[in-house]
């Protein structure tokens, strides 16, 4: 079973990318980043306060969470529901960062990925060819082990437009501004907790800021191939 590990900051098409890469391999695919999304969900819904770090840790240790790994429709159900829209609200999006930088959260969260990506979590994910597995410290911490291993990045101005293009349909100068805190103050943030601007010893760099998604793929695919040599 091969296991893929992709890290990254905001913008750098770490999800398109990882999904992509999972289809062409025929591999399962998981999104750690949705999963932080959905433990902040978890804790608006039942009404837990962001700012107490305790009562968050308790909450999401309990989350009724089953994370869909088919790269063509990895759902995100949470207690049921399927919720994979409402973790990508603005609200959600503004909000992560408090839970995400959360120790215990991220002990937990990192238990359960380590758990999918094992074939042993309540994904349906058994094991199978294998899995891509993207987000933040994946290549450091959840995965280090993994056969390959990719930090994947881009320059600020290309992860703007993206993001502005992902989020407002454009990325005039405008939208672009409008994006600059949702993925700069996001990177920031979880970067005190985080390591994915510099890649570890092992883990190989792929710069997108002057590639198309498919040329991104490409890159990726070469560095799986190399490993397996």
């Amino acid at each position: 079973m091969v296991t893929i590990a992709v890290d990254g900051p905001s913008g750098s098409g770490k999800s398109s990318v990882s999904k992509a890469v999972a289809a062409r391999l025929g591999l399962a695919y998981l999104d750690t980043g949705a999963m932080y999304r959905a433990a902040t969900l978890w804790c608006v819904r039942t009404g837990v306060p962001l700012e107490d770090a305790a009562a968050v840790a308790a909450a999401v240790r309990s989350m009724p969470l089953v994370m869909g790994v088919d790269p063509a429709a990895p759902g995100v159900t949470l207690d049921g529901e399927d919720v994979a829209a409402a973790i990508r609200t603005t609200d959600v999006t503004a909000a992560v960062s408090q839970v995400a930088t959360n120790l215990e959260v991220r002990d937990e969260l990192r238990r359960r990925q380590r758990e999918i990506i094992a074939g042993e979590g309540d994904s349906g994910f058994s094991g199978g060819r294998g899995i891509v597995a993207e987000g933040r410290d994946i290549t450091t911490v959840v995965a280090p082990d993994a056969d390959a291993r990719v930090l994947l990045t881009a320059s600020e101005e290309a992860r703007l437009r993206r993001r502005s293009l992902e989020v407002h349909g454009t990325a005039d100068a405008t939208s672009v501004e409008a994006t600059r805190d949702q993925v700069l103050r996001r990177d920031r943030d979880d970067s005190t907790v985080s390591t994915f601007h510099v890649a570890a010893d092992g883990v190989v760099t792929v710069d997108s800021s002057e590639l198309d998604l498919e040329q991104t793929v490409a890159a990726v695919l070469t560095v799986v191939e190399r490993a397996a040599v």
